[in-house]
């Protein structure tokens, strides 16, 4: 039931058809369903505080007071998030022995004021540090893709992706530092959204490096995430930056852009066939589709040549813990982080410089589309199985965990260095989430144009539903 639209659930709770108390126990039965991933999905489940808010709900309903439209829809964040009463732990043990929140995160509890019942903290990336979603202490979710082989769900925001793939939420919070919210939707065929990081609060989020963190959803569709983007971002509860169903810019209305440089570049066969399938299909649709070039892009590996801004501002904050609790860390996480030491304070503000020339230059190869569009991962998901313990013999340098954590994050982490709103389609409509290949198509636009993107991909989701 909770893979239906978070719209239709607000409706049929309005009108009698579903209590908020069943939406809360058909999300904790596919929790605990001992063959599915809620174990691994999730850190911490809040059972009985989400059991007694849906009850709360449900009497008010009852008594014919005022809810909001989507008052007792469950929901889960992911383990960066301040949750009043709850430790934030960051998918780490080194964090467990801390004091619970005191107080909810503002994106919390601005999710709590449009009614969403919080039923749990989703496991992550320890520290949110790789976009592979692999966690040696709370064990690695499978993607629903191929789930006999069991395939990496992506990261950071790897039990938000299979929280929702799998029914267990309606939509889930995640953040999104380098792609955390759209290498796991595309690895597990869903949709995530990174908004302009302005628009969120990331008070009461464990940060990973400040100037390109954001906090967004992922859920089954734009729509969803266009509802809980908008009740992030403070808007009047039940509104949204995106279009409704059926309200947006037709195909013919819509011009996107193909950034053939650097984006499109060694792609894994299967991900280059499935996007230009989805290329050719919108194109016969009536979208109008054009090359571009961006080649400053190509200048991205020599700016980061020392790690870019996020080991530098990971390192400034970890540095008492690693101290205190470095052994408790993710060695393969712990490591990536003492790289921000390699960045000197000349180069850190030589990456900025440059950030802030390339933001002025993506605004004019944006100009005149409706979105750039690419690959959202540059390979489908590996089996969880083919990367090698840390410090296994077979792979002495972690060689095989690094280039494959580059070539996740190189098309999703260019959004957040270019101050980007982007968001990641699956190329397949639900009924196929198990057995489509897990590729993401994404679109990128610049900093501010959430509604206009998020219009334009309601739009985009519609033509690619059917591939299949």
């Amino acid at each position: 039931m909770l893979n239906q639209p978070i719209r239709h659930l607000g409706e049929q709770l309005a009108t009698g058809v579903t209590t908020s108390r069943a939406l809360i126990e058909d999300a904790l039965e596919a929790i605990e369903d001992p063959a599915g991933e809620g174990s691994r999905a999730f850190i911490a489940v809040a059972a009985e505080r989400a059991r007694a808010e849906a009850d709360a709900w449900d009497s008010l309903r009852a008594a014919g007071g005022w809810a909001p439209v989507f008052g007792g829809i469950p929901i889960a964040v992911k383990d960066l998030a301040d949750v009043a009463g709850e430790v934030t732990t960051a998918g780490s043990t080194a964090l467990a022995a801390e004091a619970p929140a005191s107080s909810d995160s503002p994106a919390v509890a601005r999710l709590r004021a449009a009614g969403f019942v919080v039923i749990g903290r989703t496991n992550m990336t320890e520290f949110a540090f790789s976009g592979l979603g692999l966690n040696p202490h709370h064990g690695t979710p499978a993607s629903p893709w191929d789930r006999s082989t069991r395939r990496i769900p992506g990261g950071s925001s790897s039990g938000s992706a299979v929280a929702v793939a799998d029914g267990m939420v309606a939509a889930a919070l995640g953040t999104d530092t380098g792609g955390s919210c759209r290498i796991p939707a595309a690895f597990c065929n869903i949709v995530g959204y990174k908004p302009t990081a302005r628009r969120v609060p990331l008070d009461g989020i464990v940060p990973l490096a400040p100037s390109l963190d954001s906090v967004g959803p992922l859920a089954n569709s734009v729509d969803c995430v266009g509802i809980v983007d908008s009740v992030l971002a403070g808007n009047t509860v039940g509104t949204t930056v995106a279009a409704s169903p059926g309200e947006g810019p037709t195909p013919s209305a819509i011009r996107l852009g193909v950034v053939t440089d650097f984006l499109m570049e060694d792609l894994d066969e299967t991900v280059a066939a499935r996007f230009e399938v989805a290329v050719s299909t919108l194109s016969k649709a009536g979208v109008s589709i054009a090359e571009t070039t961006f080649p400053e892009l190509n200048e991205l590996g020599h700016i980061n040549r020392d790690g870019g801004l996020a080991p530098a501002e990971a390192l400034e904050w970890h540095r008492r813990l690693i101290v205190e609790r470095g052994d408790q860390y993710d060695q393969r996480v712990r490591r990536r982080i003492e790289g921000g030491g390699r960045a000197s304070a000349v180069y850190y503000i030589e990456v900025v410089n440059h950030r802030r020339r390339l933001i002025d230059r993506f605004a004019d190869v944006a100009e005149g589309f409706d979105a750039l569009i690419a690959p959202t991962v540059a390979i489908p998901p590996p089996p969880i199985a083919s990367f090698p313990p840390d410090g296994d013999p077979s792979d002495p340098d972690d060689r095989y965990y690094g280039t494959t954590n580059l070539k996740a994050l190189r098309n999703t982490s260019v959004g957040n260095f270019l101050d980007a709103c982007a968001i990641s389609l699956p190329m397949c409509g639900p009924e196929q989430r198990a057995t489509a290949p897990a590729v993401g198509f994404m679109l990128m636009a610049p900093a501010m144009s959430d509604g206009r993107l998020l219009r334009t991909a309601g739009a985009v989701e519609e033509t690619l539903r059917n591939l299949g």
